[in-house]
């Protein structure tokens, strides 16, 4: 949820984040990653901001990932393609603090091709620059402060004063989103008022992906129990084994193991049919 999150920030304020990472309010439009659909891309993902002299890029990582240069070099070409006289920025932010060097690459090269791409580590950040703009209050406490619990505060007093309230309430809620990743949940909710929160776009959207996260593992584990108690019937006793292989099971599989199951007269019916899986 923290990268659809961003996501959601730079492109309800792109002022905002060109004022960060560029220096200047440059005027930004949303442009769809199916612009560039050679092939499937990560579109969760990749924010592009058309302007008429400039595309910027930005992407969001938690943790770091070893094919972001190449992506970055790939993402380049198409845009290149689509937009051959237009300058192109390319920008990855990093949400949480890491020791690993990945970071701190910002070039793809092979022989005969080198694309170059900008890093920003956001925990190496000033703080006070994300105090001062509506659309990047909710990173305030991911940067450089010493004081994360106190930095909230100070991003939560900022969110009571904005007038407009469906843009209060999309920034509060996308602050305790991404407060989570440095924050106890407890403290968040003590901090930013949840009736807020509540009514934001980006709130409702998580709370139906945790719903149907929740429906989902609910259906599961009743699809466990209904096919353990058909397998005790069917064939005895089942061993811890192959009743731990079997909770492992995704749901599309159980389905097929309840049809399956018709068929067996032993254990090793269940154990061949689970080999088949891999199991």
């Amino acid at each position: 949820m923290f990268d659809p999150t961003c996501k959601f920030l730079a492109e309800s304020f792109p002022a905002d984040f060109a004022t960060w990472l560029l220096g200047e309010p440059i005027s930004f439009t949303k442009l769809s990653p199916t612009e560039l659909s050679l092939e499937p891309i990560r579109a969760d993902s990749l924010i592009l901001l058309n302007s008429e002299r400039l595309i910027l890029q930005i992407e969001f990582q938690t943790k770091p990932d070893p094919t972001m240069p190449f992506r970055m070099a790939d993402y380049r070409l198409r845009l290149h393609r689509r937009f051959p006289d237009k300058e192109i920025r390319q920008i990855v932010i990093y949400l949480s603090p890491t020791g690993s060097e990945l970071v701190y690459q910002t070039v793809f090269e092979i022989p005969g091709m080198r694309a170059e791409f900008d890093v920003v580590r956001l925990w190496e950040q000033p703080t006070q620059l994300f105090l001062e703009s509506t659309g990047l209050l909710p990173l305030a406490v991911l940067t450089q402060t010493p004081d994360k619990a106190q930095t909230l505060r100070q991003v939560a007093a900022k969110i009571e004063v904005i007038s407009e309230q469906r843009v209060q309430s999309n920034v509060a809620a996308s602050a305790g989103i991404l407060a989570g990743l440095t924050l106890k949940r407890d403290f968040i909710n003590q901090v930013l008022r949840r009736e807020i929160m509540q009514q934001s776009v980006i709130y409702q959207e998580w709370r139906e992906e945790f719903l149907q996260e929740g429906e989902d593992k609910g259906a599961l584990r009743e699809g466990q129990t209904l096919i353990l108690r058909q397998l005790t019937r069917r064939i005895g006793d089942v061993t811890p084994e192959l009743r731990s292989q079997v909770q492992s099971l995704p749901l599309n599989q159980l389905e097929d193991l309840g049809e399956a199951l018709l068929d067996f007269k032993n254990g090793a019916d269940l154990q061949d049919w689970l080999r088949t899986l891999g199991a």
